[in-house]
């Protein structure tokens, strides 16, 4: 089954739609979801750990209140950090045993408001995971209908093959942009694009507009001749870099603006040409390719 057929190529991203960034009301949050809808945003990524374990209960709430049809909504959802904030935790670490697994998927359901998630993510990987335990509880959720794929956030093609040992694995969620391309250089998606597994990128405009160093005054430089080029705006361009990529990378946008947001679905649009794209790596990385 292609991914492109269930989820969204740009995938609202709500870490920041609660407590650690914008806290939206529920209305807000409400007319948030419909916007995105309204533009083809379709798909929503979540973890239990936003908003201090709060911002699923948040957005459950205003989908309910949305009257949004489940079934035109694709919803990601994340478990495994256990902070040492929001629980009565003695020091922030991973927990993937059998129960938690199940137990974190069917409160996530809960909160939510849902009888299902579209794709569910070990959130970081464990020294200390068991691919078994693991396996065995995704194959309880799958069965009884609770999650529809499985997949990863934060792993290495190694702790992937670990985990396959087991169980498939669909997806992988990575920091990817053009300030931080490891992902492309570290075998992260040859894994996927060789397995045909989903590749998603969190923080995909990197730190381009955070900071201020050599790094993105270099490519500040080559972006003000390239926006005039393509007519679109600095996130449009980050965004048509790490979309050029053959593995066919899906971006999850953090914004909670509107307009930044139908932006971001435009930049799907953008052809970037062969060495514009170099260009813009090389700025990346302070010197040419080899």
């Amino acid at each position: 089954m292609e991914h492109k057929e269930i989820y969204s190529k740009i995938i609202a991203g709500t870490m920041t739609w609660g407590s650690w960034g914008k806290q939206l009301s529920t209305s807000e949050m409400s007319d948030l979801i419909i916007s995105c809808l309204d533009h083809g945003i379709t798909t929503f990524d979540h973890a239990d750990i936003y908003g201090d374990y709060g911002n699923e209960t948040e957005f459950g709430k205003a989908f309910a209140q949305s009257g949004v049809d489940r079934a035109s909504i694709q919803l990601i959802s994340k478990c495994g950090i256990q902070m040492a904030r929001g629980r009565d935790n003695a020091v922030k670490h991973y927990q993937y045993d059998k129960a938690y697994i199940i137990w974190s998927a069917e409160r996530t359901l809960k909160e939510l408001q849902t009888e299902y998630l579209d794709l569910f993510l070990l959130h970081r990987p464990s020294p200390l995971m068991q691919p078994d335990e693991i396996a065995a509880a995704i194959e309880i959720l799958v069965a009884q209908g609770k999650i529809k794929q499985f997949g990863v956030s934060n792993f290495t093609p190694s702790q992937i093959a670990l985990l396959e040992t087991s169980i498939p694995v669909t997806a992988n969620q990575v920091e990817f942009s053009l300030t931080h391309n490891a992902p492309m250089l570290d075998g992260t998606f040859d894994d996927c694009l060789a397995n045909k597994r989903m590749a998603m990128s969190w923080s995909p405009l990197g730190s381009y507009f955070r900071e201020e160093n050599a790094k993105t005054g270099r490519i500040k430089k080559i972006m003000q001749p390239l926006t005039e080029k393509y007519d679109v705006d600095e996130s449009q361009l980050l965004l048509a870099f790490i979309l050029k990529h053959p593995v066919g990378i899906y971006p999850v946008v953090g914004t909670t603006n509107k307009a930044r947001l139908r932006a971001s679905l435009d930049a799907t649009k953008i052809d970037l040409e062969l060495q514009d794209w170099f260009l813009l790596l090389e700025a990346s990385q302070g010197q040419r390719v080899p």
